[in-house]
């Protein structure tokens, strides 16, 4: 599921902490609601960047993205 689809769905307070620390490793917790909300982090879907020992980051297109959101633009739907 694309990250328009599940951005959404996520609690706003979910959505204002990945605003706020945009780039950084997502937590365990907050990667769970991205899942429950149809996010696959193994899809291989655009937003899906690295993970490893340190964490899951989004991709750098995904922190344009919610980098966009947060200045209140709408991003690109892709």
């Amino acid at each position: 599921m694309s990250m328009e689809q599940w951005w959404p769905k996520l609690k706003p307070s979910t959505r204002d902490w990945l605003i706020e620390n945009n780039g950084d490793a997502v937590p365990a917790g907050i990667l769970g609601e991205i899942e429950d909300a149809g996010g696959s982090v193994v899809a291989g879907d655009w937003w899906v960047g690295e993970s490893g020992p340190s964490g899951f980051y989004f991709s750098d297109e995904a922190i344009d993205w919610i980098d966009a959101v947060g200045n209140g633009e709408t991003p690109d739907t892709r």
